[in-house]
């Protein structure tokens, strides 16, 4: 008896770990997407540059979340792990955009910036 309780109580909790990473999968995704359709208003994209773009976010937000579990115990090998990670994602999406693309983009991202900076 108490070994069926332990068996049930087990693939509760793992059934529970699985939801949840899909649950974070499925929201990673979610986020990607949006920020990739952004990306393709903003720099004009084409949709093989948006399929390259919405892996490339999923890829990078994935990225962050763990190094965020991993080091949030360490906030200052967090910061310089996420900057690395951040550099590259940046690196990676500057090499699928076309110079008149990037052009557009980082002005769009400056305005932003600008923006949100109180003066």
């Amino acid at each position: 008896m108490k070994k069926a309780i332990f068996l049930t109580s087990l693939a509760l909790v793992l059934g529970a770990t699985a939801y949840a990473a899909l649950d974070r999968d499925d929201a990673i995704k979610t986020r990607a997407v949006a920020l990739a359709r952004i990306q393709v208003e903003k720099a004009h994209l084409d949709e093989g540059q948006y399929v390259k773009v919405k892996t490339l976010n999923i890829r990078m937000l994935t990225e962050m979340e763990d190094l965020k579990n991993r080091f949030a115990a360490e906030p200052a090998i967090l910061d310089e792990r996420l900057a690395v990670a951040q550099a590259r994602y940046e690196l990676e999406l500057t090499a699928i955009m076309r110079p008149a693309q990037l052009a557009l983009f980082n002005q769009v991202r400056n305005t932003v910036t600008a923006l949100s900076v109180p003066r």
